[in-house]
């Protein structure tokens, strides 16, 4: 049969030994999984004939680099098409919450409501310290089956602190986003220090919710019920969250046509860049660090949203080399085509409307101010 594991910093790792049993003394299992930020022990990846993720990076990047655990190139709308299709599910095991006379999801609802959807029965595990912030009806009776119980809190996305050059890259975008925007963002260094920074209020409208979004809240910037897909923080974020219907799935967070029918300021960074504005997300030429996720949903529903904009934000350098590449490690994680401006910590460069000489010219003009890096 093919397993579907719950994703997010909610993952039901409580049933991870059992499963990865069961699956050793079953045969031919396969397994499939999502965005797991922190590495899970308990789960054997050795125990299934196949194991698949749609994004290899954070807790997964040891599987991968062993071999064990396998990525094809895809962005994180088109993971409900592939279970409707070639990963279709025949179970689902999920961290789920009580709601009502039932149960829902609890810190994200990601890709699992398409699951139900393909046929998944659920194996719930039911959270008790998780918070409840499903936007959704309750997940249908029939389809789910309580296989266990945790009284863990959801794991934690530790604050990170901005470095000088993030500070910078902060200060760059505060001045490109305007009043009552919808915005989006990732976790990062750079979020935090912009969101902190903010002025002016905006909606949010992301795939993952970071923590500062609550500062945001708490300073009167937050204009309505943010829209996401994941919580990303800790028991600040999770009691902020409890009650709200703050969670959609994919095929809404991530829908191409909702995202770019309003103006959209899609906030994004890089592993690198090429001097034609195509995108790395994905790794180094040694190791890979996270998958296409939504950068590419968000970025192309940026680029074409009237009003809006698509923005890679980037430190000129990393370990003392320059981001900006002639060639890039990995394949294109986002075409240049949605890219509209590039913000480094010495400024920024809006290359819409630019052939792609004048973008060569404008972005290596961006990473020339930069002292410390070599010329030519």
């Amino acid at each position: 049969m093919t397993i579907a594991v719950g994703d997010g910093f909610g993952a039901p790792r409580a049933v991870s030994a059992e499963l990865s049993g069961a699956a050793a003394l079953a045969g031919g299992v396969r397994l499939i999984l999502g965005w797991l930020p922190v590495p899970d022990p308990a789960l054997d990846f050795g125990a299934f004939a196949d194991v698949r993720t749609a994004m290899p990076g954070w807790g997964l990047r040891a599987g991968v680099a062993a071999g064990t655990v396998r990525f094809p190139p895809v962005r994180l709308s088109a993971v409900p098409a592939l279970l409707h299709g070639p990963w279709r599910p025949d179970l689902l095991i999920a961290s789920v919450v009580p709601a009502g006379s039932g149960f829902a999801f609890g810190t994200e609802v990601s890709w699992q409501r398409a699951a139900i959807a393909s046929g998944a029965t659920v194996a719930g595990v039911v959270a008790h310290r998780s918070p409840g912030s499903d936007a959704g009806p309750p997940l249908p009776r029939e389809q789910v089956i309580v296989v266990g119980e945790s009284t863990e809190p959801p794991a934690v996305l530790p604050n990170s602190v901005p470095r000088p050059e993030q500070m910078a890259i902060a200060q760059e975008l505060l001045a490109l986003i305007p009043e009552s925007i919808r915005l989006q963002v990732g976790p990062g260094p750079v979020t935090t220090a912009l969101l902190h920074e903010l002025t002016v209020p905006v909606r949010i409208d992301s795939g993952i919710l970071p923590e500062p979004v609550v500062g945001l809240a708490e300073r009167g910037l937050l204009l309505g019920e943010p829209v996401c897909t994941y919580l990303a923080g800790g028991p600040r974020l999770h009691q902020w969250a409890d009650g709200r219907p703050l969670l959609h799935p994919i095929e809404y967070t991530h829908d191409f046509g909702r995202l770019s029918a309003d103006p959209l300021f899609a906030v994004n960074t890089a592993i690198e860049i090429d001097f034609d504005g195509q995108v790395n997300v994905e790794g180094t030429a040694a190791a890979v660090f996270g998958g296409i996720g939504g950068h590419a949903d968000y970025a192309a529903a940026g680029a074409r949203s009237v009003g809006g904009l698509s923005i890679i934000a980037v430190p000129t350098q990393h370990n003392g080399q320059s981001t900006l590449v002639s060639t890039l490690s990995r394949p294109v994680s986002t075409p240049a085509h949605d890219v509209d401006m590039v913000v480094t910590e010495f400024g920024a460069v809006d290359v819409r409307g630019l052939s792609r000489s004048e973008r060569r010219e404008a972005l290596g003009e961006l990473w020339s101010r930069n002292p410390e890096l070599p010329r030519g």
